[in-house]
């Protein structure tokens, strides 16, 4: 497999609470970008400076990346679904990643993913709307590290030898030091 799948994945990010999930949100779409997502959907009162973060780095690291944001996450959701997608929702109540197939099934589904990380409580309907609630453990963890976990079992951790387009700035591999170059 190569690292990119045939159909889209987006990260939905709910729940961001203004002027306290900046860092979170942030985050997650640093997340997102770096372990193979296509794009974030962001709830639409999420700060400016969080969304142009994101926007700095696809700008300086490459992409591409999408980082779109919505009034109404719950119809996201649908429309996502009416649209043939499918949708992971990660959370500690799901079926365990680790002992499942839920990856399996997910990538033979052959559609487009969205994958829904909350930070407070998530509405019920959205259990009830994801086609799979996947836990990363049944503990309280982050949605950061959440995230990171289910992309990467999902691209099987071939995403993080991808290379970014446009990208400005690279980082050269060293055992010891920081080399970066501007190209």
């Amino acid at each position: 497999m190569s690292w990119k799948l045939k159909h889209k994945v987006y990260v939905l990010r709910l729940g961001h609470r203004p002027h306290r999930d900046l860092r979170i949100t942030t985050h997650v779409g640093l997340v997102a970008r770096a372990f193979g997502a296509d794009g974030i959907i962001l709830e639409e009162h999420v700060e400016k400076n969080t969304i142009q973060s994101i926007l700095e780095v696809i700008e300086n690291w490459g992409g591409p990346f999408e980082v779109k944001a919505t009034g109404s996450p719950i119809s996201f959701i649908k429309a996502w679904k009416r649209e043939n997608g499918i949708v992971v929702h990660l959370t500690m109540y799901g079926v365990n990643i680790q002992s499942s197939d839920v990856i399996q099934r997910i990538l033979e589904e052959n559609k487009d993913i969205l994958v829904v990380v909350g930070g407070k409580k998530v509405p019920g309907i959205v259990y009830e709307l994801a086609d799979y609630n996947v836990a990363i453990g049944n503990q309280p963890h982050s949605e950061v590290a959440a995230l990171a976990v289910f992309l990467d079992r999902l691209f099987r951790g071939e995403e993080l030898l991808r290379e970014f387009e446009n990208a400005k700035i690279k980082v050269i591999p060293s055992p010891r030091g920081k080399k970066v170059v501007r190209v």
